[in-house]
């Protein structure tokens, strides 16, 4: 189980689903898993396990090494019915909650419901959350994210075209939540919604329920990832989606949280379902791609921003450290690298442009549009 999030089948090179590797020099060897793979170096491919409760400290104390608030726990619904995968979940959340209190960061659960039941995924969300609360007593720790004396909560993929999800079913849902009915702890709910959440446009299902049920959140976040690759696309987004989504959230007086990615790719893991998608799909440009995005957002009014993603390299869309060196990566592999883009930059340096932009965030300014003057370069 622990190489579903990297390999598919055998553990061979060719069988990797990630575009990127993570660099965990900050970790002893004892703490990593050795793949049985060597790199071109020689060295032998050793990869983390969320399971080890020293690797979620160590992503958790860069977090606040690095000035980002903290971090919203992917938990799939369709793993929540599952005794074995659930188990494995909980670990990972267990280890999160402990990684934040030692770390003086937050966190809080994001359900995706991507893969689940559609039959019984509201239901499957209603019982886990209260094992989460009940049994796990997640909500009670002091890092656990909260809003007016409320854990807050996310729904991701209710709306998507190819996600499951019944609107009467979905709606009811959202209200038990919010009241707490049921024997539910009441929430504060983020909706992670179809960019097009305000029309119904594509991407969206066109069920004019939906409407009113996206605008039932308490926070809408609106799922950006590969919707522009490139600055003149990005400010396509800003102007068509961004600005009308503050205006009709602020009429609607709910909050608005908008995300970024650094960049899109996710060439191996397409590879391993019959599907060519290039490398570097959407190119990071040393981190200028997604620092642009923080710079329009925050021109357009103060706000959170949620980036996307810690960790997640299967869509080459990670933050934390990853090989850079191409002798540290196995032979016959490609993966996304800085040297793609020319760029001559530290292992960190996402890292340093997210917490740069949190810096922003709190601070209700709007920083330099060039990517090297706010970093002070």
């Amino acid at each position: 189980m622990f190489w579903q999030h990297w390999f598919v089948g055998a553990i061979v090179p060719r069988s990797l689903t990630v575009d990127q590797l993570p660099d965990m020099q900050a970790l002893p060897a004892k703490q990593l898993c050795n793949t049985g793979l060597f790199v071109r170096s020689g060295a032998p491919l050793l990869l983390y396990s969320a399971q080890n409760p020293q690797v979620v400290a160590l992503h958790f104390e860069w977090m606040r090494t690095y000035g980002i608030d903290g971090a919203a726990v992917q938990r799939f619904v369709s793993e929540t019915t599952d005794p074995v995968k659930r188990a494995r979940s909980d670990t990972v959340l267990l280890n999160a909650m402990h990684a934040a209190q030692a770390s003086g960061r937050v966190f809080y659960i994001t359900y995706d419901v991507s893969g689940a039941d559609a039959a019984t995924v509201t239901d499957a969300i209603r019982t886990d959350w209260r094992h989460v609360v009940n049994e796990l007593k997640l909500t009670a720790s002091t890092a656990y994210l909260r809003d007016r004396d409320r854990p807050v909560l996310q729904l991701w993929g209710f709306g998507f075209p190819d996600r499951p999800g019944d609107p009467a079913l979905v709606s009811q849902l959202i209200s038990d939540l919010h009241i707490g009915a049921g024997g539910l702890l009441a929430a504060t709910l983020i909706g992670g919604v179809p960019e097009a959440w305000r029309t119904l446009g594509a991407g969206s299902k066109s069920d004019a329920s939906w409407s009113q049920i996206y605008r039932s959140y308490d926070v809408i976040s609106p799922w950006s990832v590969g919707s522009f690759d490139n600055d003149v696309n990005a400010d396509a987004f800003l102007e068509t989606f961004v600005i009308p989504d503050r205006e009709e959230t602020q009429r609607l007086g709910i909050e608005y949280l908008p995300v970024v990615f650094p960049g899109f790719s996710w060439h191996n893991l397409m590879h391993q379902r019959g599907t060519d998608r290039p490398l570097n799909e959407i190119p990071r440009n040393c981190g200028r791609f997604l620092w642009h995005q923080v710079t329009n957002l925050l021109s357009a009014g103060r706000t959170g921003i949620f980036v996307a993603m810690f960790d997640e390299m299967d869509e080459g869309t990670a933050l934390l450290p990853t090989l850079a060196d191409p002798n540290a990566l196995p032979a016959g592999v490609e993966m996304v690298t800085p040297a793609l883009d020319g760029c001559q930059i530290p292992g960190d340096w996402y890292l340093q442009v997210t917490g740069r932009a949190a810096r922003a965030v709190h601070e209700g300014s709007q920083p330099p549009a060039d990517l090297a003057t706010a970093m002070g370069n």
